[in-house]
């Protein structure tokens, strides 16, 4: 039954998102939700993302992995889709826990049709059903890469892959994610399963936090790890360290920031490069997560 339809629709304008999705590249001017709109359900936020063709590994993840989030009042965000956004968005609400879809087309236009229910109980238990298009927008081939840029946007806590193939949307918002300044996470698969290529390859490839523990994530051991790799008495080292917390730059911008020069600039990058503690993508230099 299409009880969601009864719940209004909302408009609210970019100066009223949280701030960390005011920052995203291509930040839009003003969302269309269904719910009930309080920024606090940000607050403490993880971008959970998958494989449409969810194998019963990935299934598996998501029930073991989710009540941890929700006991640790983590909101899940989501897409809505097949497989394992869908299962994400019903194992949070099975928990009690907070979840928002962010969809590939209008509020009023139910892709998948089977998520009717799970749309309604979405509004029923305070949770948030967004999206950029207008009501009655038909989704489209790009309409769902797009959408990815704020539910990476959306997360403080980072993005984590249970699933993916090595040419999937969910290797779009990692990459959108990074570009965000995001911590990433992926989920080692089975090497000869089709829907682990994807997250092996972030893992294999330093573009992705290897999780086996929802403690990982909830106790913060990388990052604490990360700190800690990070303390230098090398002031410039330091410099660019913070720099890079903020965004990613080139080396032309890190410059631009800084006093010094671009031979000893290079040399310090180039050294920290080897040192695994920042890595070079697009021209870009992103912080190790």
């Amino acid at each position: 039954m299409k009880k969601w339809k009864s719940y209004p629709i909302n408009i609210i304008e970019k100066k009223d998102f949280p701030e960390h999705l005011r920052v995203i590249k291509n930040c839009p001017e003003k969302l269309y939700y269904r719910g009930n709109w309080d920024n606090k359900i940000f607050e403490k936020s993880l971008s959970m993302v998958g494989s449409r063709r969810m194998s019963r590994y990935g299934q598996e993840v998501v029930k073991k992995f989710i009540p941890e989030f929700v006991a640790n009042k983590i909101t899940i965000i989501s897409g809505f889709m097949y497989g394992i956004d869908t299962e994400s968005h019903k194992k949070c609400l099975e928990f009690g826990g907070k979840t928002v879809a962010v969809l590939g087309g209008g509020l009023n236009i139910l892709v998948p049709p089977e998520n009717s229910n799970l749309y309604n109980d979405i509004l029923e238990k305070d949770g948030l059903v967004i999206s950029e298009y207008i009501s009655d927008f038909q989704p489209t081939l790009w309409s769902f890469p797009q959408r990815n840029r704020i539910v990476a946007g959306l997360s403080t806590l980072g993005i984590l892959i249970v699933e993916a193939g090595i040419k999937s949307g969910s290797l779009i918002t990692a990459r959108i994610g990074r570009e965000q300044g995001k911590r990433i996470y992926a989920i080692p698969g089975q090497l000869t399963s089709s829907t682990a290529e994807g997250t092996n390859y972030l893992i294999k490839n330093n573009l992705a936090q290897i999780i086996t523990s929802p403690v990982d994530i909830t106790e913060n051991k990388t990052i604490n790890t990360q700190e800690i790799l990070f303390e230098s008495t090398d002031s410039m080292e330091n410099i660019i360290i913070q720099l890079l917390k903020i965004e990613p730059l080139s080396i032309d911008e890190l410059c631009l920031k800084m006093d010094n020069g671009i031979i000893e600039l290079n040399s310090k990058i180039t050294l920290m490069l080897l040192n695994n503690q920042i890595f070079e993508e697009n021209g870009k230099i992103y912080l190790k997560r």
